[in-house]
């Protein structure tokens, strides 16, 4: 199951955490979020839900 660890607010920041998460060995896809707003749109970083905690860990390292 793919758990939800941040929330951008871009595309392009989405994609850096998910280029650094996968540098770092993590599995990691990037979703749409459904913010209710049409002209913002933000983006779920996932991970598996078994790498959640150590995704958390390297998010407060940065």
């Amino acid at each position: 199951m793919w758990t939800v660890v941040y929330i951008a607010p871009s595309q392009k920041e989405a994609e850096k955490i998910r280029d650094f998460f996968a540098g770092e060995g993590l599995l990691v896809k990037l979703d749409v979020a459904n913010t209710g707003i049409s002209e913002h749109q933000a983006f779920e970083v996932l991970v598996p839900e078994a790498e959640a905690e150590e995704a958390h860990k390297l998010l407060a390292a940065l």
